[in-house]
Formats: structure tokens, sequence, C-alpha cells
């Protein structure tokens, strides 16, 4: 009995972590906060969405999203998640949040780093999560900013 105790109680924190996203499967659901502390979660009508973990993954989606209008990610169906786990706690504060404020679009932002430890990732690289009527249809990565662009739609 004791050893049955010990095992859920080890297993029940693994439910609040977000399983990976696999093609075929529903998209998990993922409950974070914005750069603003408002709740963030991926919409069921979202088509795409962009996750950068690392830094150089960050600074390629603000090369892109950064130069775009308000609205822009709205009209496209898609969102944008951003794991800032690894970057130290006063550098986050005090630089990475305040940046991401003056964004006119929602950040999520994962701040727990075992969240999304199992998603898909290229720390050099946005992982791009394709999404039809929630279902996962395909999971890739943009290395460039060409490569970004052209899966949101943008002219070069």
């Amino acid at each position: 009995m004791n050893k049955l105790l010990i095992a859920l109680s080890l297993a029940l924190p693994l439910g609040t972590w977000a399983t990976p996203p696999v093609a075929g499967q529903a998209m998990p659901p993922v409950a974070v906060k914005d750069q603003h502390e408002r709740d963030w979660r991926i919409a069921p009508d979202t088509q795409l969405v962009l996750f950068a973990a690392g830094r150089t993954a960050s600074n390629l989606a603000m090369a892109v999203l950064g130069a775009q209008p308000k609205g822009f990610l709205a009209t496209r169906h898609a969102v944008y998640l951003a794991d800032m786990s690894k970057m130290p706690g006063f550098v986050t504060r005090t630089f990475a949040l305040p940046s991401l404020r003056e964004q006119p679009f929602a950040v999520g932002v994962v701040l727990d780093d075992k969240l999304l430890a199992d998603w898909p990732r290229q720390e050099d690289a946005v992982t791009l999560i394709r999404l039809k009527d929630g279902v996962v249809t395909s999971v890739d990565h943009a290395k460039t900013e060409a490569q970004l662009r052209s899966a949101l739609g943008v002219a070069p």
C-alpha cells in the first residue's frame, strides 16, 4: 500500500506538464501567462503555433514578428509561445518581459523548465506546429527568417 501511495504521489505532478505535440493527435493544452500576466492558451481555431526555445529561436521569431502590424498573428490564426525557463530570473524580469510588453501581440511565456521539456525544439530554430481543428498536422522547424516568413505567408 505504501509503495502505491508513493508511486501515485510521484506521478501526480506529471499531470501538469504539457505532453509534446505529435502529428495526428490533439494539440495538448497549454496554460501559461502572457507577457502582461494574463492567461494565455492555444485557441481552438489556431492553425499555427510558433514555439521558440532559446535565445536564437526567440531572436529569429522577434525579427519576423516585430516588423508586422498589430493583429498580424490573429489574421493568420497563429500564436507565439516562448520558453524562457533557461533564462536567469533577473534577466527575464528586468529585460526580456519589459521588451515583450512593447510588442503588439500576446506571447505565451513559459517560465517552468519542466512544463514543455518534451516538446520538439532546436536551439537555433523556431518550432512550427501546424494544426487543423485542434489536431496537430505537422511539426517542423524554421531556421531562417525566410523560412519563418514563408510559414507565416509573409512576402520577403
